[in-house]
C-alpha cells in the first residue's frame, strides 16, 4: 500500500516580515518531503488576512499544518475556524488570541512586558482609514528587539526591509478561535523581547498545545531551523 499522503505546511509569516523567514524552515521541510506554501501575509487587518488565507488554502487539496509567526498567528487562528482540512495549527512565538481579545491586550497575558509599542515609526499608506498607519520598528531597536540572536549585517538588512503592518490591528478583536477544535502546538520563545514569553506561554495553556521553549529571539524560525522544523513535524505526526 501506497503510504498515506503528507499535508501541506503553510507557513504565514507576521509584522515587519516577510516570507523569506521561512527559508530554512522551508528547506528542511521539504528535505522531509512536505510540500509547503508561504504566501505574503498582507498585514492590513485581521479579519482580511485571515480572510486572504482562508482563500489560499480553498486552493490546496488534501491535509493542512497551518503555522503562524508572531501576528501570522492571529491570522491562522482566524483563518483556521471551521476548516475541516486544517489537521494542526503550530504557533512560533506567535499570538494565539481567544475570541474577542485584541493584540494589545495579548502582550499582557501572564504579566509580562513589552516595549515594542514605545519603538514604533508610523508611516501612511494609500487607503488607510481615518487614523490609521503602517508601523515599523525603528531601526536603531530593531536587531534587539526583534532579531538579537542574528548577524548583525543579516540584522541591519532586515530593519530596513521590513513590510508595513498597519497598526489598526492591532486593536481588532480577534474571532473564533480555530485551536478550540483543531490540535495545536507552540513554541516559546524563552528570550523574546517582543512578545514577552509570558504572554507566549499563557496563550500556549490556555490552546492545550504541545509546548516546548527554547532559548530563541522572536524570529525562532530564523536563529532555530531544525527545532522548528521538528514541532511542525511532530504537529503533522499529530
Amino acid at each position: 500500500m501506497a503510504a498515506p499522503a503528507l499535508p501541506t505546511v503553510v507557513l504565514i509569516h507576521g509584522a515587519f516580515a516577510d516570507a523569506s523567514g521561512w527559508q530554512a524552515v522551508a528547506a528542511g521541510l521539504r528535505e522531509r518531503g512536505f510540500p509547503v506554501l508561504a504566501p505574503a501575509n498582507p498585514l492590513r487587518g485581521v479579519a482580511a488576512d485571515a480572510g486572504y488565507v482562508r482563500d489560499v488554502l480553498s486552493t490546496i487539496e488534501g491535509d493542512v499544518v497551518l503555522v503562524g509567526h508572531s501576528y501570522g498567528g492571529c491570522v491562522i487562528t482566524n483563518a483556521s475556524t471551521g476548516l475541516p482540512n486544517v489537521r494542526a495549527l503550530v504557533y512560533i512565538a506567535a499570538f494565539a488570541p481567544d475570541e474577542g481579545e485584541t493584540l494589545l491586550e495579548s502582550f499582557a497575558l501572564g504579566g509580562g512586558t513589552s516595549e515594542l509599542g514605545e519603538r514604533l515609526v508610523r508611516r501612511p499608506y494609500p487607503g488607510a482609514p481615518e487614523g490609521d498607519a503602517d508601523g515599523y520598528i525603528e531601526l536603531a531597536s530593531f536587531h534587539r528587539l526583534f532579531c538579537a540572536d542574528l548577524d548583525p549585517d543579516l540584522a541591519a538588512f532586515m530593519s530596513v526591509a521590513q513590510r508595513g503592518f498597519a497598526l489598526s490591528c492591532l486593536s481588532a478583536p480577534s474571532g473564533v478561535p480555530g485551536w478550540r477544535t483543531i490540535p495545536s502546538w507552540y513554541l516559546v520563545a524563552a528570550d523574546d523581547v517582543t512578545i514577552p514569553p509570558e504572554a507566549e506561554r499563557f496563550m500556549a495553556k490556555r490552546a492545550g498545545a504541545q509546548t516546548v521553549e527554547i532559548a530563541s529571539s522572536h524570529v525562532a524560525m530564523i536563529s532555530k531551523p531544525a527545532e522548528t522544523v521538528d514541532l511542525i513535524v511532530a504537529a503533522a505526526a499529530g
